[in-house]
Order: structure tokens, then sequence, then C-alpha cells
């Protein structure tokens, strides 16, 4: 007998419909394999036949010596993991005439089973449910842990199943399920930001707040360059505390990606704070922009619409940052394979921190550095000019003094206070950009759009031909000033583009200097 069952293949962070056909018929001799798996399946789809067998057996099915071919189409597309078990194990039943479930080929089925015959979760839950709405099935069978996930997406039900024996039951009538319910506004509205960082902690630094509160306001890109101690990681760490938060479009597209790379915790819903992702400098170019024997979203990716930090520049293999300048232009990271391209999105922050040296100390007030020319050449030289380029801001951090550090007499600004100016720099720059899809803030604007909106005053133009000529700054650099002198503006409540907001943009460009190139 020939029956068909759906699923659904995840390539990149969408999903294609996957018909499982299995047939069953015909003897076979002792010795002989039973079970033949066609359409293009890996060594884990391969192993669920394993899988499957002892889990019918367990919950008092058979299996029979038959010939069992099952075929998943499109043949010549990938199957990849084991969330294919469940769509094969109904198929074989309803294929031996041990089951009759007439109506399976109206849901789509996914998960894995385990040898008792329970399921497991799996990844890629949300393009999934997707998926199957937009194919119209009648509903969507996952295993309970996703059942959240997947019912995010509207007009679809979605089953949580605990076990295969439950999944039968419900395909045949014999038992009734109520689908999961998750309203995502409400769902989203419900999920408050909470942080155990603020900006309060942070005594001194106030140019150093300035920075990153310029950097969030036009989504800028940005280094901070200091000794040992002197608080970059920490005021890196709170850069999320005062960026806006996100909308339910964007929470529903970061969740879309942590769902693909298994980032989602079990029973959760949506990703409802702006990713921070702090990689380890040990990390691979695959590991940070996506790739691998089997696809997978990368570190870039999943830090898009948040923040992606690189402690320690420096120490960073240079492959690894050069990977970065592509994606860091296009906001998206293609990864291409001889049968297939997967486009991953990847519009983060990029926020890193530094040494000046080895040791540390180089332009250190107190201390002494004990680095020859030629090794902080040598050492500022591990991340290359095009990458700098792309970074806005170059911000230097100085050591706060004991003065500041044991001060009482006013308390520092809080993150509330600064993610309030923050959100009215956004909110004029989505009424500058609502005509303009795919842009969403100062940083995202095209070299085109850079003239007309970053209209400079006669003395300004003056002022960056001088910082041009000095600093031998590129033409992207150039765009980059204008962009961020645009943020200051804006960050300010002022219309145009003041010299005071030229001056702190071209003021932010210090690896340019002399001394400092690498």
């Amino acid at each position: 007998m020939l029956v068909k069952t759906f699923a659904s293949a995840v390539h990149g962070i969408d999903a294609q419909t996957i018909t499982v056909e299995v047939n069953a018929g015909g003897i076979v001799p002792p010795g002989y394999n039973c079970y033949h798996l066609v359409g293009l399946p890996d060594s884990v789809v391969k192993e669920g036949f394993q899988r499957i067998e002892a889990a019918v057996k367990n919950i008092g099915f058979r299996m029979p010596r038959l010939k069992i071919v099952v075929n998943l189409a499109p043949a010549d597309l990938r199957k990849e993991g084991s969330a294919y078990d469940l769509p094969i194990a109904v198929g074989i039943l309803a294929a031996t005439g041990q089951i009759v479930a007439p109506a399976m080929a109206e849901y789509m089925l996914m998960g894995e089973i385990s040898l008792d015959g329970s399921l497991r979760p799996i990844k890629g839950a949300l393009p999934i449910a997707i998926q199957a709405r937009k194919e119209k099935f009648k509903g969507l069978l996952v295993p309970k842990q996703n059942a959240r996930e997947a019912a995010i997406v509207s007009e679809l039900p979605v089953y949580g199943i605990e076990h295969l024996r439950q999944a039968v039951d419900f395909l045949t009538g014999e038992e009734k399920l109520d689908p999961v319910r998750v309203n995502a506004r409400d769902e989203f509205a419900n999920q408050t930001a909470w942080s155990t960082v603020d900006f309060a902690d942070v005594k001194g630094q106030e140019n150093i707040k300035r920075s990153l509160e310029i950097a969030a306001a036009g989504g800028h890109n940005v280094i901070l360059i200091g000794p040992p101690g002197a608080g970059k990681t920490m005021l890196a760490r709170r850069l999320p505390t005062i960026l806006p938060p996100l909308t339910l479009h964007e929470a529903l597209e970061t969740t879309k990606i942590h769902s693909v790379a298994g980032k989602l915790p079990a029973n959760s819903s949506l990703v409802s704070q702006r990713p921070f992702r702090a990689p380890h400098h040990t990390i691979s170019d695959v590991a940070l922009v996506g790739g691998g024997s089997n696809p997978a979203p990368g570190e870039i990716s999943l830090a898009h619409n948040g923040v992606l930090f690189l402690d320690e520049l420096p120490e960073f293999k240079r492959t690894v940052l050069e990977v970065l300048r592509q994606p860091m232009e296009e906001r998206r990271v293609t990864i291409s394979r001889a049968r297939v391209a997967m486009d991953y999105p990847a519009s983060f922050m990029l926020v890193a921190s530094m040494n000046p040296c080895p040791c540390g100390y180089y332009n250190h007030p107190e201390k002494d550095c004990v680095c020859g020319p030629a090794v902080i050449q040598r050492y500022l030289g591990k991340i290359s000019g095009p990458l700098l380029d792309r970074i806005d801001l170059h911000v230097e951090v100085t050591p706060v003094s004991f003065e500041e550090l044991s001060s009482f007499q006013r308390s520092p600004e809080n993150s509330k206070d600064i993610a309030r100016r923050v959100i009215e720099a956004r909110l004029i720059q989505a009424k500058r950009f609502e005509t303009m899809p795919g842009i969403y803030s100062n940083a995202q604007m095209p070299s085109r759009l850079v003239r007309e909106v970053c209209q400079l005053p006669k003395s300004g133009h003056t002022l960056l031909k001088t910082a041009m000529q000095k600093l031998q700054l590129s033409a992207r650099a150039y765009d980059r000033i204008l962009k961020v002198a645009r943020t200051a503006a804006d960050v300010s409540g002022s219309a145009d583009i003041q010299i005071e907001h030229l001056a702190e943009a071209i003021h932010f460009r210090s690896l340019d200097r002399e001394n400092w190139a690498g």
C-alpha cells in the first residue's frame, strides 16, 4: 500500500514542504534489508529507521517483514536531521495497514522519536509553521516543547505531541487534542525587558557613555580602545540596555533565526530582547559567519537586530575578522555550497574592544608602556584598515580616577534615561526613512541618501575637507563621519547638522590619526 504524509525541510531560515511517500509490499527473504530510504537523506535521517522500529514495537505495533520504501520528495533536495522520524513512522503504520488515518494528509508532522516512542524537540519549528500555514494545512503536529514557538503563527492550529501513540490516536480520531494558542502581540507585550546591568553602575566615563549613546541612536559600529581595567567590557555589556526595544516584526525575525539554530529555550515562544552575542576570540570563521557541512546560522546572524561584541579584537585570527567585512556592508551573509546557496540576515551592531598595545599601557597617563614602536605597530596591524574603515566610532577609553570611583555626590545617569533619548532619536529617523523600505537608522543609509540627508553648513565643508586631507580618510570614512554627525544632531534634537556635531563625529575617527595606524 502507498500512503503519503507531509513534513518540512529548513534551508536557510525558510522551510520547504516535503512529501513523505511510503510504499509497503512484497515479502523480503531472511537476511535481506527490509527498509529503503531514498530522496537524498543524510545519515541522521537514515538512522531514524532504527529508532522508529524500536518505538513502533514499544507502543504495541509491529514492523512486518515487508519491503518498505520511503521516498522524501523532492528527491534532489538534501534532507537533514531527525525531525522526519514522526512522519515516516506514521506513514509506515498506515502503509502496513495497522492504522487507518484518512486525515493524516491534511496535517504536517515533525518530530524526533525516542526508542520508547516519546518525542524530542526539533529545530526550526517557527519557519516550519509559517510554511504549513502558507500551504494551507489543517494543522501542525510538533513535539510539545516546540508547540508554543510554532503557535506564534496565527491561523494555523498547532498541536503539542508528547508521544508517538498520542499522534497516532489523534490522526485516527481516537483522541481529541486542543491546539496550543499563543497571541503573538499579547505574548510580546507581556515579556518585559529586564536586565541585571545598568549604565548607573559605571562611574565616570561620561564621554564614553556619550559615544555609546550616539552609536545606539544611529545603529553605528563602535570600537573601544584603552588600557586594562578602564571599563571597556563593562560599558559594552551595558549597550543593549539603551537600545530601543524590539518591534514585533524584529522579534519574529530574530526568533526565526534562533529557532533554526536550535537556540530557543524549551517551551519558549518569542525572543523579546535584543540579542547580545560575545564569542570567544578562538572562534573559527565558519562559526562566526555560518556554514559548515550542515549549514547553520553563525554568530553574526544570531546577533541580528542586536549586538555582536568582540572583546580583545586583535586576539581574533585575522581570517576570522576579514570575513566580517562584506556582511557589515550588506547586512546579510550568503553561504554557498555546490547544490544550494543560503541567505542569513546579519544586521547587527558591531562593538569591539582592544588594548592599545600588547602590554596595554600605550598612551596611559600614569603607567609606562614597555612595548617598542615596531611591536605596537605589529599589534595594531592585526586589524586591517578596511575593517577599521567600516567602524564608525573609534573611542579612546581612559582610566577612571580614584576621586570619580569614590565619589558619592552625584549618581550616574541610568540606562532608562539614556534609552529615552535614544528612542526619541530613532523616532526621528523612522519618520525620515518612512518611505524607504529596509532603512531604519542613519547607519543603514546608502551613499546617495547621505548627500541628501546630511547637508553641511559652509564652515562644516571646510572642517571636513581639512580632516579628510590631514587624516587621509577614505570615501567610506567620509560617509560614515556624515552619518555619525547626523545621529549626533538627532540626539540633540537639531534639524540641521551643526559644526559641533561634525567636530564630534571627526573626533571619533581616532584610529585614523598618526601614531594609531596599523
